[in-house]
Parts: C-alpha cells; sequence; structure tokens
C-alpha cells in the first residue's frame, strides 16, 4: 500500500510490509494566516476573553509592565506591542510608565539589536532605555511566594513590583506543558534559575506531563499557580503556522484564553487514534531544524507501545544544536540517573550554558532509547553519530522499515506525513 511522509519540503512516497496495518496516516494541510494580522491582534484586544479590555484594567499613575516571549518563538511581536502601547496612553498610561521584559526564561539573552527586531522600531523607539531581557542568574530576582505545591517562586523585579502585568506570547502544542502560550510567559519565562530548574526538573516526567493534558498535569498547574502568584493580568496568546503567519489571536484573563486558544489549537493539529501503535513511522516536517526536529519523536514516544518501534525521519541538515545533546547521549547513564543528577543541580559542564528546556531532552531522548527501538532516517548526522544515541541508523525510510520488519512482521502502525506539528491522542 502506497504511504508517503513530507520531507525537506518534498513528498517522500514508500510502501510497508503486508503485515504491517496502518491505523492511521493523516496529514494536516498547513493551515493559512489571516489576511491582516493587526486586525486580528485588535479583533482579540475589543473581545477579551474572561476579563475586561486592557483600557479598563488600568489607572492613571500605574506602572506598567509588557512582557513577551524571546527569539525563539516565530510570535510577531513587533505587530502586537504598538497597539497594546496606544491602548495604555488612551488609558492614560504615558510610554514613560511602561517597561518591556523579553520573557527568556533560561534562553541566551539576546542583544539589543535583537530586541528591536522582536519588538520592532516603532516599539523600541517608544520604550527606549526601558527594554530589557530577563536574566535568571540575577542578583535582585525577587521571592514571591510559593506554588500551592510549595515550589518557592522567584521572578523578575520589574515583574514582581509592576501594577500591572501583560504578556504576549504564542499558544501552540507542548510536549510537557500541554499546550504553550498562557502563564509560560511567566515560568520559565520571567522566572530565576533555581525556579525554573526546580519546577522543571521536578514534574518532567510525570506520566500526566504531556501534550494536550491541562487538567491533572501538574507541570502545567505550577505554571498557572506561578502565573497567579505573580499576578499576570492579561495576556495575548497568538496561534501561529509554519511559516511564521497569524492563523487567530487570543486575548484576555490568562487561564481563560488561554484555555480555549489551546482548544483552538488542538482542533488543528489533533490526530486520534484507536490503540497504541506497535510501530510509529513519523517526520519531522515542518518543524525540521535543530532542536525542533526532536519534537516529532516525543510527539511519536506518545502513541507507541513500550518495546515499540519508531522511525523517525528528518534530514538535520543544520545538525550543530544537538551535537552537546548527542554526546551527552552517549554515555552510559540512564535516563532516571541523569535526571537524578539534574535534580541536585549536577548539570555536566558541556551542557551549563544552555537553557534547562535543552538539558531536559537529554533525560527524554535516554527514556525513548530505553524503551522503544529508534531507527533515524537522516542525511545530516553520520551512522555513528547515530548509534551515539543508542538509535540505529538508516539512509532512506524503505531501508528503516525493512529493518524494522525483520524485527516486527506484523503491526498496527501510525504515520505521521508532518509528525513535527501533530497531537497524538489514543482513543481507546
Amino acid at each position: 500500500m502506497g504511504q508517503y511522509i513530507n520531507y525537506g519540503g518534498e513528498r517522500k512516497d514508500f510502501s510497508i510490509p503486508k503485515g504491517w496495518i496502518p491505523i492511521s496516516n493523516e496529514d494536516k494541510p498547513p493551515v493559512s494566516g489571516v489576511k491582516d494580522p493587526v486586525q486580528e491582534i485588535k479583533r482579540a484586544l475589543d473581545h477579551p476573553i474572561g476579563s475586561p479590555k486592557i483600557e479598563d484594567l488600568v489607572r492613571p499613575g500605574m506602572e506598567v509592565v509588557l512582557l513577551f516571549d524571546d527569539l525563539q518563538r516565530p510570535t510577531p511581536v513587533y505587530l502586537a506591542l504598538p497597539e497594546i502601547l496606544n491602548r495604555l496612553n488612551r488609558a492614560g498610561i504615558p510610554d514613560a510608565r511602561i517597561t518591556a521584559i523579553c520573557a527568556i526564561g533560561t534562553h541566551p539573552i539576546p542583544t539589543l539589536e535583537q530586541l528591536e527586531t522582536k519588538v520592532g522600531k516603532e516599539a523600541f523607539s517608544r520604550l527606549k532605555g526601558r527594554i530589557f531581557s530577563h536574566d535568571p542568574h540575577a542578583s535582585d530576582n525577587v521571592i514571591i511566594g510559593k506554588t500551592h505545591r510549595g515550589a518557592l517562586l522567584e521572578v523578575n523585579r520589574y515583574v514582581a513590583f509592576a501594577d500591572l502585568l501583560i504578556g504576549v506570547g504564542e499558544c501552540m502544542p507542548h510536549p510537557i506543558a500541554g499546550y504553550g502560550g498562557g502563564s509560560k510567559i511567566i515560568m520559565p519565562g520571567v522566572c530565576s534559575y533555581r525556579s525554573v530548574a526546580e519546577h522543571h526538573f521536578t514534574w518532567m516526567r510525570h506520566r500526566n506531563s504531556k501534550v494536550n493534558v491541562m487538567e491533572g498535569n501538574a507541570f502545567f498547574e505550577e505554571i498557572a499557580d506561578a502565573g497567579r502568584l505573580a499576578r499576570l493580568s492579561f495576556k495575548l496568546d497568538l496561534i501561529m503556522n509554519d511559516r511564521k503567519e497569524v492563523i487567530r489571536a487570543f486575548a484576555g484573563d490568562p487561564a481563560e484564553e488561554h484555555r480555549e486558544a489551546s482548544k483552538y489549537a488542538a482542533s488543528l493539529y489533533l490526530i486520534p487514534l484507536p490503540k497504541l501503535a506497535d510501530v510509529t513511522i513519523t517526520s519531522a516536517f515542518p518543524l525540521e531544524i535543530g532542536v525542533q526536529a526532536t519534537k516529532a519523536l516525543v510527539m511519536a514516544g506518545f502513541c507507541t507501545r513500550s518495546g515499540g518501534a519508531i522511525i523517525w525521519v528528518a534530514p538535520q541538515k543544520q545538525a550543530g544544536p544537538i551535537m552537546p545533546l548527542i554526546k551527552e547521549m552517549a554515555s552510559p547513564e540512564s535516563a532516571g540517573d541523569f535526571h537524578r543528577r539534574l535534580i541536585i543541580g549536577d548539570v555536566p559542564d558541556h551542557l551549563r550554558s544552555f537553557g534547562i528546556s535543552y538539558i531536559m531532552q537529554v533525560v527524554y531522548f535516554k527514556e525513548v532509547a530505553e524503551k522503544f527501538n529508534i531507527v533515524h532516517v537522516t542525511e545530516g548526522l553520520s551512522p555513528d553519530q547515530v548509534e551515539m544515541m543508542k538509535f540505529s541508523y538508516a539512509p532512506g525510510i524503505q531501508d528503516a522499515i525493512q529493518q524494522v520488519s525483520e524485527k516486527i512482521p506484523q503491526a498496527d502502525v501510525a504515520i505521521f506525513p508532518s509528525g513535527g506539528n501533530i497531537i497524538p491522542e489514543v482513543r481507546p
């Protein structure tokens, strides 16, 4: 039976053995962006969910802090900030009483030039001298309390003392938090390194810490707690496509707008499965660059039975960003042992300069290598590099299928032609 995946912008056809039965081969076609993203942002701000409009939240004399996500997200902050600034001005808040913070979490701190690109020339000019990047290692981060589970919350000083906090970000499926967006602009966005480490390393392997799950997901619930503790009042979340175009905007109360944005994202990307697959064939497309390519593999792990096989197809033409990850995968430590090291702060020296979310990938990769037979189809990594990750190498998808079918001749097979942007959900 003819099947296909998307790879580097091309369609790659392949066939599967007679003993393999497809239980899903659904592709998610690209979703077009809106024709006028500024008008879509205005629409969302004019009709906030569960909240008054920004203009009705502020009072003259307030110090307002705007939070926005960093360069690792495609959010067009440069379209949103001028509109928010204008609304604040009309409500009696001059630009001089507004500060903007790039909520980097533990990612690298951007340069001023990069910040100008992110926020746009207009907002950068209007907020000159009042646009900063959060520093998770800063000595003046402020302890503001503990979550209901007892985690210490330490945040950026501007956030701690703001009269009103407004966030701008993106809502997309997230492999651990359920969905990005919402209060993630606070945790990890503007939290100290130790707060982010405690939160992420504590909950990263809980069974409910996964995509499309928010209720009962402690990783997500602690993020929501952080948003309430930090007094995040209003959030604008954008749904983006892989061409970095705005599909839809949601605004309002951080919890309520995020709930609606997440439902909308699910409608775009959810693929139901009747059972766990014995074999999953997944393409990294459309997120094929660097660490983004790993998302398809993590998602495949949610819908493949333990001991089954995953064929992970990714070009890895720009593999530089994942090389430190590959190096750590070559160590003999188990996923559990490496995770325990992270809990006590024993991060390997060659990973210390990376963000916490990157370091977590080592645990997840070790875990999938222990749980599944992974065959990596790639042209950007050598067979030796793939084997360092404890995966098997295949030069092409048909070769990978041959390898796997020798061990699993009869299989229920899930095929994800565009595995980088889907949410697999097993519905027995």
